[in-house]
């Protein structure tokens, strides 16, 4: 499963045997902690390795510190966008650019250990596995977001109707074949851990060590979180269209019924004139279930005409050390 590893610090370009990516924004402080924590574990594995830090628009002047750190790490590679696009945008932008046999993916704040790589590397070795995600039992976040991260796995799993695991994110090892299903994939809205298990390659998972975030705080907020929330249930997940066709369906039914009933109740001559408060609560009721299912047939229509656009999910707007990028 795995080639003759070339020398580490090979030159941009060429094969190697790990890539390591990592999103960017909000840790210019920590990452000439994280990019030589990641170099002493590939170090420690002696393979080839290379690492791509896709710089997000991040706020905090995160692209100067990496052209810096590139400037005396020929293995270091460097992204920046055209603008912020998002998480998930960002590590496909790093995928893309892997060349690596084996890819990790990790964030940038150090609360995914780079120590872990060699452990998560060797799982997928010896247990004969494409993918192995880092399970992180002991998380080290606030109760807030540990509850929202429960909530919205939850959630995702009732509406894809498959099993989330909240104990596991992007933070994981895929091989060359995982990356490259994952980058065939069109749609503009990303979610990194679900494409790959949407692939459904041979899974595995890893106990790892979670440390508390290094330098600011998470970039999550709850507007954020519900957009993204929302954005993932309407591609990767129906139910919410089937929802909108069962309501139909009660509606109906419930409509059959009453009519039933007013039939019943003029055959036995006991007619009564309608009220004006029942017939404004009907009037609003069925105005305002037509207007629900209208609103969520219309997302699906919004999501499908971003799609059509064909426009790319990210924009190279700077390069360091990538061929590739190089102008």
């Amino acid at each position: 499963m795995t080639s003759t590893p070339l020398p580490a610090g090979s030159e941009p370009g060429n094969c190697v045997e790990l890539s390591v990516v990592a999103p960017v924004y909000g840790c210019q402080d920590c990452l000439e902690d994280l990019v030589d924590q990641v170099q002493a574990a590939a170090t420690s594995m002696a393979v080839s390795f290379e690492m791509i830090l896709v710089d997000d628009a991040s706020p905090d002047g995160a692209w100067g510190r990496i052209e810096e750190l590139s400037r005396t790490r020929p293995w270091l590679r460097g992204l920046r966008l055209s603008r912020n696009f998002g998480q998930h945008s960002a590590i496909s932008a790093g995928i893309e650019h892997a060349t690596g046999c084996w890819t990790v993916v990790m964030d940038c704040d150090l609360q995914d250990a780079p120590g872990e790589i060699p452990k998560l590397y060797r799982k997928a070795i010896y247990d004969q596995l494409d993918v192995v995600f880092a399970q992180r039992i002991d998380r080290q976040d606030k109760v807030l977001k540990r509850l929202s991260s429960w909530s919205f796995f939850t959630l995702l799993g009732w509406l894809t109707g498959v099993t989330q695991d909240p104990t596991t994110a992007n933070f994981g090892i895929f091989h060359r074949k995982v990356i490259d299903a994952v980058c065939e994939m069109p749609e503009r809205d990303r979610s990194f851990p679900l494409m790959v298990r949407w692939a459904g390659f041979r899974t595995g998972k890893l106990p790892v060590q979670h440390r508390a975030r290094a330098v600011g705080e998470t970039s999550y907020t709850l507007r954020k979180l519900l957009k993204l929330s929302m954005n993932i249930a309407l591609g990767y997940s129906e139910k919410p269209l089937r929802m909108v066709a069962g309501t139909g369906i009660v509606c109906s039914l419930v409509a059959f019924v009453l009519v039933g009933m007013s039939l019943l109740r003029w055959w036995d001559g006991d007619i009564e004139v309608a009220g004006y408060t029942s017939i404004i609560g009907s009037v609003w009721l069925i105005g305002g279930m037509v207007m629900f299912c209208l609103g969520v047939v219309g997302l699906y229509v919004g999501q499908v005409f971003r799609n059509v656009q064909h426009r790319p999910y990210y924009i190279v707007a700077d390069a360091v050390n990538d061929a590739r990028e190089a102008r």
